[in-house]
């Protein structure tokens, strides 16, 4: 059950990897730069509230290709501390879950500490579970993994009062239009879906419509291997990541309205 209160939020603060970065949802055309569900739920959110009679919603993305549960409690957490920002959003534990040999639990105590240090400042905290890999027959045997990462989640997000963004229980995971062709990241249609969870957690109205995105991106296997897959595996393999030397695309607080959407 989620709050029927219309939520009231001066500054929201997105924390995490890729998927909150916005890879595959691009503003416009293909390729950078990157939208993304959590931009798009700050403007749900700014929209909601305005009607409400709220001021303009300001908005930072903190988020990072790449980055891992340690990044987001060393580097994330504290910046959106010092921003004040009232609402922050929290989706990490891909990379850390797709590393070789993972421990959920210890990446989850990890979590729970700059989570509590947030709750502490009295933000709202939007906390995300893994999603369910099982659809997928290249990341099928990551599933057990994610979900205990995903029941120690819930265990946190009820021991700090957090809204919980459950990924887990997206419906129709399984349909390619939900995909980029990277087969990792959400398509548009995916970030959408995030959006909608986003919505219901916040107690927000329904977000935009899912109707009208039902392209298909997947592209021959032979051609995803090579133009993704072998990427992905030489990167592990070196042990750098994609988002090496980058920092947040917005890294301060801006209003919604200055968003490219």
């Amino acid at each position: 059950m989620t709050d029927a209160v219309t939520p009231r939020f001066t500054r929201f603060a997105a924390l995490g990897d890729s998927i909150t970065e916005g890879w595959c949802d691009p503003v416009v055309g293909d390729g950078e730069p990157w939208f993304g569900w959590a931009d798009r739920l700050a403007l749900e959110l700014d929209r909601t509230q305005r009607e409400a009679g709220s001021p303009r919603l300001q908005f930072a993305n903190l988020a990072v290709r790449g980055r891992r549960v340690r990044h987001v409690v060393d580097d994330q957490i504290p910046a959106a501390i010092a921003m004040k920002a009232d609402l922050v959003s929290i989706v990490i534990g891909g990379n850390d879950l797709s590393a070789l040999r993972p421990d959920p639990d210890a990446l989850t105590a990890e979590l729970e500490t700059g989570v509590a240090e947030l709750a502490r400042s009295g933000a709202t905290i939007l906390l995300g579970t893994a999603y369910d890999p099982g659809f997928s027959p290249y990341l099928r045997m990551l599933r057990g993994r994610a979900a205990v990462f995903t029941a120690n989640v819930h265990a946190i997000a009820a021991r700090h009062g957090c809204r919980v963004l459950d990924l887990w229980s997206i419906p129709g995971l399984a349909d390619r239009s939900m995909w980029s062709e990277d087969r990792l990241h959400p398509s548009t249609r995916g970030h959408l879906a995030l959006v909608e969870v986003g919505c219901r957690a916040l107690g927000l109205p329904p977000a935009q419509s899912l109707a009208d995105l039902s392209g298909d991106s997947r592209i021959p296997t032979s051609v995803w291997f090579r133009r993704h897959a072998l990427p992905w595996l030489a990167r592990r393999v070196r042990q750098v990541s994609s988002g090496d030397g980058r920092g947040p695309k917005l890294p301060e607080p801006v209003e919604v309205a200055l968003l490219s959407r």
